[in-house]
């Protein structure tokens, strides 16, 4: 039988009514075997994070202050959600002994990771499923990457497939046996890690979106879902500042060409969006673009030079003084005799002022700025090389907008259309964009 793996985040776990939806999704199809839980996340704007508070509770016992606020929190929430599933209370007792641990003192990661953990017991409860401890199988080197060998000892603890099982996301252990946390979205790498290791032929990734939207709902409003999107464009995306997956939440399912699915716990009949390995000729053929992503906070370094051409070796040695103070050059757009490296403002810091000098002594250019607050703005598409025009539209949609180009570069894999605009002209470049490509 197909298997499928089901994420759910921690809106999706917040309480008993969360909850019961989980329950209802799981149990609408047989396929939804393997189910990896967040820890439970905020039930209205000003609740906290459970995650949040055991970090506070940590970071409170190390300086010896009393933990017993936050912790009556964390405590409280679980003993809420117990007393609406109607579940036992042996799960309160093992929190208790958990509180002892946290004022003795324990392992910061340890300490994070208990959101998951009692979180996935208690749906493993909730669901008749088999509690998984990912502590047991996903071993994580010292650099946050998974141990190969990983897949298959969570293959072997996931090999019934007659069974339903819950894992705890967000953690595994380290070389020495200690509980490891992932370093960001670190449920949504578990979830594809168990769905690598299951060998499933799906990974849905349940949250309270309804998918992955064409534009940043803070600058267009009510941006459209993207029905179906690949694994390269989200990429893009993603690198472009948009709120996706990023990259070693896609790695595991990527390598062994599982696609996933997001969709949205409070409205289940949504298709949600697919992101695949490729895109199917028909849906290349549909759709101009998949998205538009983009931010602030870049600068770019503009030389000119007359013959630069001539000179062998100018924009390595350009390049070589970026890498010698750390900085990594985000594009790299050039003229005959011009050349202008772009980086991201938290990269350069202070250091403006010194790289530029670097450059007049060791490369003797004939002008030489500094140009600022610029934003970089995305139209990605796996069609957009066989559609005739989007250059065109692209230009056209923010010269209507009175929207000054600085910047325009295409990369070699012909996905994605990057212009820089000034800071100021950001948000409306984006929905300038936004509307010629939907019509909204």
């Amino acid at each position: 039988m197909e298997r499928i793996v089901a994420k759910f985040g921690g809106s999706s776990v917040a309480d008993g009514r969360q909850l019961a939806k989980v329950r209802a999704i799981v149990e609408a199809d047989q396929r939804r075997q393997i189910v990896v839980v967040s820890a439970p996340g905020k039930r209205q704007p000003d609740d906290a994070k459970i995650t949040d508070l055991l970090y506070l509770c940590h970071d409170m016992a190390a300086l010896g202050t009393d933990i017993s606020h936050p912790f009556r929190l964390i405590r409280d929430r679980f003993a809420a959600i117990i007393g609406e599933l109607g579940l036992g209370s042996g799960l309160l007792d093992e929190i208790d002994r958990f509180g002892d641990l946290l004022r003795r003192g324990c392992h910061r990661d340890h300490a994070a990771s208990r959101g998951e953990y009692f979180a996935a017991r208690l749906v493993a409860e909730f669901l008749g499923a088999r509690f998984v401890d990912p502590a047991e199988s996903l071993t994580i080197a010292p650099d946050g990457t998974i141990d190969p060998e990983s897949y298959q000892v969570l293959g072997r603890q996931l090999a019934d497939r007659q069974g339903r099982y819950v894992l705890a996301g967000f953690y595994g252990r380290d070389r020495e046996g200690r509980v490891k946390t992932f370093s960001r979205g670190g449920s949504d790498i578990s979830g594809a890690i168990a769905a690598r290791a299951a060998g499933a032929t799906l990974y849905e990734n349940w949250t309270d979106t309804p998918g992955i939207l064409m534009a940043d709902p803070r600058v267009v409003a009510s941006p459209q879902p993207i029905a179906e999107i690949s694994f390269r464009e989200i990429r893009e995306m993603a690198y472009m500042g948009a709120s996706v997956f990023h990259d070693e939440a896609i790695l595991p399912v990527r390598e062994a060409g599982i696609p996933i699915r997001i969709k949205n716990t409070n409205q289940p009949e949504e298709p949600g969006t697919l992101i695949t390995p490729a895109l199917s000729a028909a849906t290349i053929a549909s759709t101009e673009i998949a998205g538009i992503a983009g931010r602030e906070g870049f600068s770019m370094i503009c030389l000119e030079k007359t013959l630069m051409n001539r000179e062998v070796g100018y924009v390595h040695r350009l390049l070589g003084i970026f890498s010698e103070q750390g900085i990594s050059v985000e594009h790299c757009p050039s003229s005959i005799d011009s050349v202008s490296v772009v980086v991201d403002n938290s990269a350069l810091g202070e250091r403006g002022e010194s790289i530029l000098e670097q450059i007049r002594r060791r490369l003797n250019p004939d002008s030489l700025r500094i140009t600022r607050d610029l934003a970089l703005v995305a139209v990605v598409g796996e069609g957009m090389v066989e559609t005739v025009g989007i250059a065109g539209k692209i230009f056209s949609a923010l010269g209507r907008a009175g929207v000054n180009i600085r910047i325009i570069n295409q990369g070699a894999s012909e996905i994605n259309v990057i212009v820089g605009v000034a800071a100021a002209d950001y948000q409306r470049a984006v929905r300038a964009l936004y509307a010629a490509f939907t019509g909204r």
